[in-house]
């Protein structure tokens, strides 16, 4: 059984954020083993495939070192990847079946373009602790899936020192986002090759911080053109030492995610 570490949102190795992938299956394993691998891999997620009788849609299935999630954009850019360059399937695009519903990646004229959920979030009120838990004062909060702080400018992302213990305490009571997950954002510098930074941690899945998350960018996506009034931004998620890069174009209720990927590293299961 084959897997592949891939970098995705990356132009080239050893930036973005890894996903490793394991070979299309004919059933789905055992789901103990695959929370095992998955916590054997030690990265954000890794990503389960199973066939479904065709060649251009698969069954896929995303687990953190500590639990499944039910929607993953940089693992799904990962499979893709996988699918349409590692194991040559021809044709243009690939679907794949998830909890979150059909997500598609297709070529792209630089990399791919995923069709992924829009989540357009609401303004709440501050949570208690938001400021301290982030370690900078939050200008606006919102919440979708995720709670998502928007901060005064680049440089206060950039300098955030989260409590990762306390955001993983942070349940964000009668909202719902998801528990220990938190989002950071702001409106990038002028000049900046992108539009808005970012930052996100989620401790209660298990992932200090993450470096590139497609599913936070549903949120910002359509946060942000709704501010600045354009449809399609670059966005940069700031993890310390890596990066991601992501073009994102908000369409009605769906957002298209652009970005790259790189093949790290090859390997065979021996269990």
């Amino acid at each position: 059984m084959r897997q592949w570490m891939i970098d995705a949102f990356a132009e080239g190795p050893f930036k973005g954020n890894p996903a490793c992938v394991v070979e299309p299956l004919d059933v789905w394993p055992d789901d103990g083993w695959m929370q095992s691998l998955a916590a054997e891999n030690n990265q954000a997620e890794t990503a389960f495939l199973r066939r479904t009788g065709g060649d251009s849609v698969f069954d896929l299935r995303w687990f953190t070192p500590a639990t499944e999630v039910k929607l993953c954009g940089h693992a799904t850019l990962a499979s893709g990847h996988v699918i349409l360059s590692e194991l040559g399937l021809d044709g243009s695009e690939v679907g794949f079946d998830t909890q979150s519903g059909r997500l598609i990646v297709r070529r792209a004229a630089q990399g791919y373009e995923m069709d992924f959920p829009a989540d357009p979030p609401h303004p709440i009120k501050e949570p208690e602790n938001l400021a301290f838990a982030i370690g900078a004062a939050p200008v606006e909060v919102w919440s979708g899936q995720y709670v998502v702080a928007v901060l005064k400018d680049e440089a206060a992302v950039h300098r955030a020192a989260p409590d990762l213990a306390a955001i993983k305490e942070m349940t964000f009571f009668a909202l719902r986002a998801g528990a220990g997950m938190l989002g950071i954002t702001a409106l990038a510098d002028p000049g900046s090759p992108y539009d808005v930074v970012s930052r996100f941690f989620a401790p209660g899945a298990g992932i200090p911080e993450d470096p590139a998350t497609g599913s936070l960018h549903c949120m910002l996506s359509p946060l942000f053109s709704d501010k600045l009034g354009r449809e399609t931004l670059r966005f940069h998620q700031a993890f310390p030492g890596r990066g991601g890069d992501l073009e994102c174009e908000r369409r009605g209720e769906r957002v298209l995610l652009r970005g790259s990927a790189v093949t790290v590293v090859e390997g065979r299961l021996r269990v």
